[in-house]
C-alpha cells in the first residue's frame, strides 16, 4: 500500500540531483539508502538555478519546490541569508499536513526548526559545517571586498543564530571534529559520515603519470589551495600537475601560465573530473577550511591512487591511514618525489576496502538516522 510504512520529510537547501556538488551529493545519496531501507521520502527543495528533475520525482513519494529568494533586500535582516531566503510559507503548510519526522538538510534550511507549530515533530538537523567558521574562513579566502564584508558579516550571523539548534532532537553530523563541537554546546550529536556515490573501491594498480587537484575555482578556498600548489609546492618540481575547476580566477590563469609542469583545464564535466582522478597518480588535496569533510577527499580514496593530503583535510576522519600527510610545501614536494616512483598496489586496495566500506557504507549509515 502506498502510505504504509515510516515517512520523513526532507528539507533541501537545494534541488539535490544532479549530485554534482560537495552538499548536494550527501543529500540525494542519503535520500536514496533512504529509500533503500524502505523510508518513503517528502522532498522539499528550494530551486535557484537548478532543474526539477524526473529522478527525484521518482524516488520520492512527493517532492515540492520552492522559489528562494535571493533578493539583496534579504541581507539586511537578522536572520542570516543562507537561512532567510529558504523560508515558505507553502512550506510549512506542507510540513504540518501530517506528523512525520522532518530532517532539515544544513543549518541553510533551519527556518522553521524552533517553529511552535513543529514543537511535538522528530526533527533533526544535518550539518554539514560548522558554518561560522566555514564562512570566516571563506572570508579570510576571498580577495573581493564585497565578498570578504558579506562572508565575515553572515558568519557573525551565523555564530548567533547557531543555537536554534537547541530545538533538534538530533543533529547528524558529518565528521567526527564537528560532532565533538556541537556536542560541546547542544549535547545531542550523533557523527553520520558523509553519503556519496561509490559502492566499491575503484582504484587501479600501478602507476599515473600526473598529480591532480581539482575543485570550484570560483570559491576562495579552493582558488587559494590551488595557488598554493602552483606558487609553493610544484614551482621547480618534475612532477606534472593538472589543476582542473569551473571559474579559474586571473591570478591562477597567470600562475599556471608562467609553469611548464602545470596545466590547468577549466568547466569538465562531472565524467571527465572523475577519469581525471581514476588515472592520477596522486590527488593532491590541500585544504585551509577545517569544517566538515571534503567528498572530493572521498572521491579520491574510492576512485584514485595516492592521496596526499595536509592536516586540515583528513585530520579525525578516520582515513588518516590511507593518505600521506604533509604540512608544509617542502614536505609535500619531498612526498610527491618518493610517491611518484611507487607502484599503487593490491594491498593498498585492500587497506582501502576494509576502512572505507566499514566506515562509509551508505546503507549501514541510514539506518544510523533512526528515522
Amino acid at each position: 500500500m502506498k502510505n504504509s510504512g515510516k515517512h520523513l520529510h526532507i528539507i533541501s537547501f537545494d534541488i539535490p540531483y544532479p549530485a554534482n556538488y560537495g552538499g548536494v551529493i550527501d543529500v540525494f545519496y542519503k535520500l536514496r539508502a533512504l529509500v533503500s531501507a524502505g523510508i518513503k521520502i517528502h522532498l522539499h527543495a528550494f530551486q535557484y538555478g537548478r532543474q526539477s528533475s524526473k529522478i527525484l520525482e521518482e524516488l520520492c513519494e512527493s517532492v515540492h519546490y520552492y522559489q528562494r529568494d535571493v533578493s539583496k533586500s534579504q541581507l539586511f535582516l537578522k536572520e542570516p541569508y543562507i537561512v532567510v531566503s529558504r523560508s515558505s510559507e507553502q512550506l510549512i503548510k506542507n510540513l504540518l499536513s501530517d506528523e512525520h519526522p522532518i530532517l532539515f538538510e544544513g543549518l541553510h534550511s533551519t527556518h522553521y526548526l524552533s517553529d511552535e507549530r513543529l514543537k511535538k515533530r522528530k526533527k533533526i538537523v544535518r550539518t554539514h559545517n560548522i558554518e561560522h567558521e566555514y564562512y570566516k574562513n571563506l572570508a579570510k579566502a576571498e580577495s573581493n571586498i564585497f565578498k570578504r564584508y558579506y562572508f565575515y558579516n553572515e558568519s557573525s550571523k551565523l555564530e548567533i543564530y547557531e543555537s536554534i539548534l537547541s530545538n533538534a532532537d538530533v543533529i547528524a553530523t558529518i565528521s567526527p571534529n564537528d560532532t565533538q563541537y556541537f556536542n560541546s554546546k547542544y549535547g545531542n550529536a550523533h557523527y553520520i559520515p558523509a553519503f556519496h556515490s561509490f559502492t566499491k573501491v575503484n582504484s587501479r594498480i600501478g602507476k599515473g603519470a600526473y598529480a591532480f587537484y581539482h575543485g570550484n575555482l570560483a570559491i576562495g578556498e579552493n582558488d587559494m589551495a590551488a595557488l598554493y600548489l602552483v606558487q609553493e609546492v610544484f614551482k621547480n618540481s618534475p612532477v606534472t600537475l593538472l589543476i582542473a575547476g569551473s571559474k579559474p580566477g586571473v591570478n591562477l590563469r597567470d600562475a599556471v601560465q608562467r609553469k611548464n609542469n602545470i596545466t590547468l583545464l577549466s568547466d569538465l564535466n562531472t565524467k571527465q573530473i572523475n577519469d581525471l582522478v581514476l588515472d592520477a597518480h596522486i590527488n593532491v588535496l590541500p585544504t585551509f577550511q577545517p569544517t566538515g569533510i571534503k567528498l572530493k577527499l572521498l572521491s579520491a580514496l574510492f576512485s584514485g591512487r595516492f592521496a596526499l593530503v595536509n592536516t586540515p583535510m583528513v585530520q579525525n576522519t578516520g582515513l588518516e591511514q590511507l593518505c600521506t600527510v604533509a604540512d608544509t610545501p617542502e614536505a609535500m614536494r619531498e612526498a610527491l618525489s618518493a610517491m611518484i616512483k611507487q607502484e599503487f598496489t593490491q594491498i593498498d586496495i585492500s587497506l582501502r576496502e576494509e576502512i572505507l566500506m566499514e566506515n562509509f557504507n551508505n546503507k549501514a549509515n541510514a539506518l544510523k538516522l533512526k528515522i
